[in-house]
């Protein structure tokens, strides 16, 4: 059967269909392409890493917040001491943006947000510095370590979830009546033990502020203030009295004759033992010669002998010495 030669309405409308979509389609890439500035040019630098960290290649490159390329390799370079330079990225960077990345800019790894995607943010330059050339090292500056923090923020999470638990622990106690504070909050005979020592100490206080009382005239009687006063008055009319310089006290606490006459007292009595220890007297003598000490202790016991037999003889000594005319 030979096919109809003209154009029916139904494939009109497809083919318009698919224009339609072909256009927006279109438009759509163009509008990408702006977005991601996949038709400008663009120039390649360096940054060194000590981590990815989640970044991936294809991931973006911003300057200032602001996206201005993406990231095309990421490298391991050899083990060195120097752990700051573990990985090397090539960094493809928007041509119309060159002018923003100079010699003090500064290259970090951040997330945008703080769950986000990991992206490579360039700080700007300055006037003051040269604009980095293709293929020139931005320096890296070190990021903050979410992951740390993470860690950190999960330590305090569980520490707080442990001192929620001791206070569920503490509060149950303390509603079962255990310790002293559950007792208190519990226990009707403490309560009532309580109250009654807060009464007998509310009666000692209205005792203790009886006015005819001890203490109560301690308190508020000023007959004990003015005596107290006088005796102060006293005391200082006796010190005033005794710095005197003309009394005796003032004098023994001023007048140096006393303690000078004192010396030379104690000076001659020491002068005096010294003689008495090494002199040739009588006394040094009778005190270091055995000889002479015995022989005065002979003599004194012959003299007592003599006296004891003129006592009872007086005859034997004084006959013929009385005459009676």
């Amino acid at each position: 059967m030979k096919r109809p030669s003209f154009i029916t309405w139904e494939q009109l409308r497809v083919g318009a269909l698919i224009l339609v979509a072909l256009a927006v389609l279109t438009v759509a890439v163009v509008r990408l392409g702006q977005a991601a500035n996949l038709f400008g040019g663009r120039y390649t630098l360096v940054t060194f890493l000590p981590n990815a960290n989640g970044l991936t290649v294809g991931g973006s490159v911003l300057i200032a917040g602001k996206l201005a390329g993406t990231v095309r390799e990421i490298e391991f370079l050899p083990p060195d001491r120097d752990t700051t330079r573990n990985l090397r990225l090539l960094l493809e960077v928007n041509q119309e943006l060159q002018s923003q990345v100079r010699a003090d800019s500064r290259a970090r790894l951040r997330t945008l947000g703080l769950l986000g995607d990991k992206v490579v943010d360039i700080s700007p330059g300055t006037s003051a510095y040269q604009v980095l050339q293709p293929n020139d090292t931005v320096p890296a500056q070190l990021a903050v370590d979410y992951d740390a923090i993470l860690q950190q923020a999960s330590g305090a999470v569980g520490d707080l979830v442990q001192l929620t638990g001791d206070l569920r622990a503490i509060t149950g106690g303390l509603v079962k009546g255990e310790g002293t504070a559950g007792q208190l909050l519990t226990n009707r005979a403490l309560y009532d033990d309580l109250s009654r020592t807060l009464a007998q100490t509310n009666a000692i206080m209205t005792r203790l502020e009886n006015p005819n009382g001890t203490f109560g005239r301690l308190v508020a009687d000023p007959a004990l203030y003015e005596n107290v006063s006088r005796l102060t008055l006293s005391l200082d009319s006796l010190v005033r009295q005794v710095n005197t310089p003309d009394g005796t006290l003032g004098r023994l606490m001023r007048d140096d004759t006393l303690y000078t006459r004192t010396v030379g007292v104690v000076a001659g009595m020491d002068s005096l033992l010294q003689m008495t220890r090494t002199g040739n007297g009588v006394v040094p003598r009778l005190l270091n010669d055995q000889e002479l000490y015995d022989r005065l202790n002979k003599t004194l016991t012959d003299l007592n002998a003599v006296l004891e037999d003129v006592r009872r003889n007086p005859e034997r000594y004084f006959k013929g010495l009385v005459k009676v005319f």
